[in-house]
């Protein structure tokens, strides 16, 4: 039986990936709560929100566009491409790419007026780098850069990024707070790159899992773990460490399990949506614990 394709709004949906997009907000309200809940400076804090989910889609659709006409995707497993599916013109959907990180852009110019016009050149590097992930003549994520990329970006620039805008000052727990949430987003891109391990070998895309292969890359979600409960322990509270790694012992299992290719699409919701916990956790626990 074979399945109809996406409609015209449901396949640019897809395209966006909503599970990754609880990268982008994880950090931004994790950030904004690092310093006195009472003390939040909201207006900043939507604006990050903007920017990070902004930043977020059109790194997606960038991936889309830059894999689909280097005919990686025509040996994935993964969910819907746009590109690859030839539903949407190539050019189209590198339009859109650029028209979202535009709008990034134009409310990190907003944000930088109200804070510091140094805030542009870290907004400028964040598109670069969601370009360059798998666009360009040498794209970043096909030589095993990604999850360095994924950590800084959606670690420790969102993170402390969201911190510092609430009154121009960087407390010293969120950058333990990045980390952890860093270690989160990277744990997202693993259940990524372990279902792709075979398709990205043979499309010649070298991520660090598909150069370890499928069954020792499952330790790089157990890295990611650490990453997490130490961040978590050290930024929050040692009880929130505890829960960051009771919370994703169903993702660890599930990566050391024997499946393989589509059979691992389950791990990226279990990834998601520990990740969306983690940061509930993280973000409850300063309000608590730092009024």
């Amino acid at each position: 039986m074979t399945t109809a394709p996406p409609g015209p709004v449901q396949r640019w949906v897809l395209a966006a990936r909503p599970r990754t997009l609880p990268a982008a907000i994880v950090p931004v309200v994790v950030g904004a709560s690092a310093v006195r809940p009472h003390s939040i400076n909201w207006v900043n804090t939507l604006a990050c929100a903007i920017i990070a989910l902004a930043l977020q889609i059109g790194t997606n659709f960038a991936n889309d566009y830059s894999d689909g006409v280097r005919g990686t995707d025509e040996v994935r497993v993964g969910p819907f491409r746009l590109t690859a599916s030839r539903l949407v013109p190539a050019a189209r959907v590198r339009t859109a790419a650029f028209a979202t990180f535009g709008a990034a852009a134009v409310v990190g110019v907003f944000l930088s007026s109200r804070t510091s016009w140094w805030m542009i050149a870290v907004g400028a590097t964040a598109i670069a780098a969601g370009w360059f992930y798998t666009g360009g003549p040498r794209p970043y994520g096909y030589y095993g850069f990604g999850e360095f990329f994924v950590l800084v970006y959606f670690g420790f620039v969102a993170t402390v990024g969201s911190a510092y805008v609430q009154h121009e000052s960087i407390p010293a727990r969120s950058w333990w707070l990045a980390l952890s949430v860093g270690g989160a987003a990277c744990a997202l891109l693993e259940a990524n790159n372990l279902r792709d391990v075979d398709g990205d070998r043979a499309a010649g895309k070298k991520t660090m899992a598909a150069r370890l292969g499928r069954e020792r890359a499952s330790w790089l979600v157990v890295v990611c773990v650490v990453a997490i409960v130490v961040g978590g322990a050290f930024g929050s509270y040692w009880l929130s460490g505890l829960i960051a790694l009771a919370i994703y012992v169903p993702a660890i299992r599930f990566a050391f399990s024997s499946q393989r290719g589509r059979e691992l699409l389950p791990l990226l919701a279990l990834s998601a949506r520990a990740q969306l916990l983690l940061g509930v956790i993280l973000s409850a626990t300063c309000w608590i614990v730092h009024p």
